[in-house]
């Protein structure tokens, strides 16, 4: 057990934490925002699997990782606005519609793959960028400011969140659709267009959740290769207590466990595979039983809203 103390280990745990946490920062941060508005979108899962496809298979035939990644920021967008219309303007029950959306994703992901791909393939997804100076810091540099691009952008859009939920107008419109929706509508703000922008950014967000995971972090796509990350990232927002930062601390902290049962298979330390691989589910199971306890939801969180209803 020793072995994990040492420092190369200690280094690599949060090297590796910090990468893994990539993906549900961007599923978790998009979903904030759907709940924010109202709309919880179970569907995540699904869209992460389809925006991890499309990712791959565009950059794979063209040999471009911007045109694989744009692909899957387009196919979270359209999953998301499928979610949207379901939910906002068909006002279906938002729980089975979310897990209908999975469904379809990890479907039709594991349909597209065994037409176009049949077996698993990989590529040259994005490459550790060194940030200079910084990068050279000993030990820091090579924790901190030596990743992949989308690894960079993902821990900066947790700011850029929290200035557009707390600071503007906009996010403003977002917290008083998903507070008081009746409220908001009597002042002007549309309650489902904000509901539509909201679902279907965090479905572009997924989709780029699933795109960081096959060509920059695993750089290659298999069935079902998210592996419940979606559902993970649903339950970091309510973790999180609806706030950036808090989704920050749930992601980091779920990917830091995670990346040190990587290290005690890796180092063959005595413990049952199959305990280790738990370690970070149960964490998480745990550490939202008290996170929900404290937290409160968005009061219309997962109500449909209809003008002229009391």
């Amino acid at each position: 057990m020793g072995e994990l103390f040492t420092l190369p280990v200690l280094l690599g745990i949060v090297y590796s934490g910090i990468r893994l946490a990539t993906p549900y920062l961007y599923a978790a941060i998009g979903e904030m925002f759907a709940q924010r508005s109202g709309v919880f979108n179970l569907g995540v899962e699904g869209i992460m699997l389809m925006g991890a496809y499309s990712g791959f298979f565009v950059a794979m035939t063209t040999g471009n990782l911007w045109l694989g990644l744009l692909a899957a920021a387009l196919t979270g967008l359209l999953m998301g606005f499928m979610m949207s219309f379901i939910s906002v303007t068909l006002q279906a029950e938002q729980g089975i519609s979310g897990i209908g959306l999975h469904l379809f994703g990890l479907g039709l992901s594991s349909l597209l793959f065994k037409k176009t791909m049949s077996s698993v393939q990989s590529i040259s997804g994005f490459q550790p960028i060194k940030i200079p100076v910084l990068g050279d810091l000993p030990y820091l540099g090579e924790m901190f400011f030596n990743h992949n691009l989308l690894v960079y952008v993902a821990f900066l859009i947790v700011p850029i969140a929290l200035w557009v939920l707390n600071y503007t107008t906009l996010g403003l419109k977002i917290r008083a659709v998903g507070q008081k929706p009746e409220a908001a509508d009597s002042l002007g703000v549309g309650v489902a267009a904000t509901r539509y922008l909201t679902v279907s950014f965090g479905g572009m967000m997924a989709g780029i959740a699933g795109a960081s995971l096959s060509i920059a972090l695993i750089n290659l796509f298999q069935e079902n290769m998210t592996n419940g990350m979606g559902f993970i990232a649903v339950a970091l927002v309510y973790f999180g207590g609806w706030n950036p930062i808090g989704v920050l601390a749930g992601a980091l902290l779920f990917s830091f466990v995670n990346a040190l049962q990587l290290w005690i298979q890796v180092k063959g330390i005595n413990i049952p595979s199959d305990f280790a691989v738990m370690m970070p589910y149960v964490l998480t199971i745990v550490a939202l039983a008290f996170a929900v306890r404290r937290a409160r939801n968005p009061a219309a969180l997962g109500r449909p809203y209809e003008r002229g209803e009391n």
